[in-house]
């Protein structure tokens, strides 16, 4: 189920560097939390660049 989470925080970091016109995600870094007893969340970080000439 982790591995899901993690999949899913991935995919929406990488939807979200799209819509800013991102060439590429860098420095990417994952992070987990208890949400409550019973369930815990998965948060991705990275930077999105644009490349220039």
């Amino acid at each position: 189920m982790m591995e899901e989470a993690r999949t899913t925080a991935t995919d929406r970091m990488v939807e979200h560097a799209t819509k800013l016109n991102a060439d590429a995600i860098v420095m990417i870094r994952y992070g987990t939390g208890s949400v409550s007893p019973v369930s815990a969340e998965v948060l991705a970080y990275g930077t999105a660049v644009k490349f220039t000439d």
